[in-house]
């Protein structure tokens, strides 16, 4: 295809669920219902199917406190006014996303970054954001990732060290660009998540993220063939600011040590369209591979042209062991779309229908 490719307080864990973050992924308001399961439409239904009675994954049923057997927790539901606290310490509102991720973003409108000739807007690659899930057993654990310039990086991992917040990831998301930045996956557990709030608040204090005021996002009209993208990638994206975001959820039940992620929340594939002009676009997104998958779709993606930044974790004790491909392309929007889903179905994974923006 014709693209053009570039290269303490809080604690850990009650119950140690330890070290689990947020992908790159995106989210929107709605998931599609994964094959397998018998649920109807939407995050709420796939709650319920996920969530309720039996795991067939692994076995046993939920008891009252949201454990069963092999000592699962579950998350359990909120609404966005059980995270009023949250967001005041966080210093703007979050909303939710479904009805167990509560999810706040920290675009970095503060910085023109620039890679091979695109200038990459704030919904493309460069921000910040994090989620709290609530869990049977009365924890909170938050997960998150960070764009920081490597000037900042050093503060900010002395931050969230102080302040009990664990770094289980630190990698690159896009190729050669300018500023550099570096991208932080964060993990948080422990019964106060007020505490968990304070010392992300601390470490964003080490950047130059705006405030919240400076930093809103509304979607508009976009320059791009987006049924065309829905049609080569067999999913529905969401338009978030300036991009085109598309997402797919992997189906196997994802535990962060005894604790089950909601879906979405640990393994999502996800892909971000920006606009350059003429039905182009430049691509940044991530694919969910367990290490089996990874090699074939490394090659997919290599012979469609599609660039490599990165294969890396974004966890550490995530089960089953995930790992993710991060991608870069600049070239017709609907042939790169192709291509991904080449890639995508060499995964298992399901489409998020509807589940495109969320940071």
């Amino acid at each position: 295809m014709a693209t053009e490719a570039g290269p303490g307080p809080t604690g850990t864990g009650a119950g140690a669920s330890r070290r689990r973050v947020l992908t790159t992924a995106v989210l929107g308001s709605a998931f599609a219902a994964l094959p397998g399961r018998a649920v109807g439409a939407g995050q709420d239904a796939l709650h319920e199917g996920a969530y309720g009675g039996t795991d067939h994954a692994h076995g046993g049923e939920a008891g009252a406190d949201g454990r069963e057997a092999g000592a699962l927790v579950r998350p359990a539901e909120s609404t966005a006014g059980d995270w009023t606290h949250v967001a005041a310490e966080l210093g703007r509102k979050g909303s939710m996303l479904g009805r167990l991720i509560y999810r706040t973003a920290f675009p970095r409108t503060d910085l023109h970054v620039v890679s091979h000739g695109v200038t990459v807007s704030p919904e493309l690659a460069v921000g910040s954001h994090v989620s709290f899930i609530r869990y049977a057993d009365n924890t909170t654990l938050t997960m998150g990732e960070l764009a920081v310039t490597e000037a900042e990086l050093p503060p900010v991992i002395g931050a969230l060290q102080s302040h009990g917040i664990e770094q289980v990831a630190i990698h690159n998301h896009l190729p050669a660009h300018t500023p550099r930045l570096v991208w932080i996956h964060t993990h948080g557990h422990g019964p106060n998540a007020l505490a968990l709030a304070r010392g992300l608040r601390a470490a964003f204090a080490r950047t130059g993220t705006p405030p919240a005021e400076s930093s809103t996002t509304h979607p508009k009209e976009l320059e791009l063939d987006t049924a065309g993208i829905d049609a080569a990638l067999g999913t529905t994206g969401t338009v978030y600011g300036s991009v085109y975001k598309s997402a797919f959820l992997r189906r196997e039940t994802i535990t962060d040590g005894s604790y089950v992620l909601p879906p979405g929340s640990g393994a999502t594939t996800a892909f971000s369209f920006q606009p350059v002009g003429g039905g182009r676009a430049a691509l940044s997104g991530d694919v969910a591979v367990l290490a089996g998958e990874a090699q074939h779709v490394l090659g997919v993606l290599q012979r469609d042209g599609i660039g490599i930044v990165e294969l890396h974790n974004h966890g550490l004790v995530d089960s089953p062991r995930m790992f993710f491909i991060h991608v870069w392309a600049v070239g017709d929007a609907v042939k790169i779309a192709r291509s991904l889903h080449r890639a995508v179905a060499a995964t298992n994974a399901a489409p998020a229908n509807g589940a495109g923006g969320g940071e």
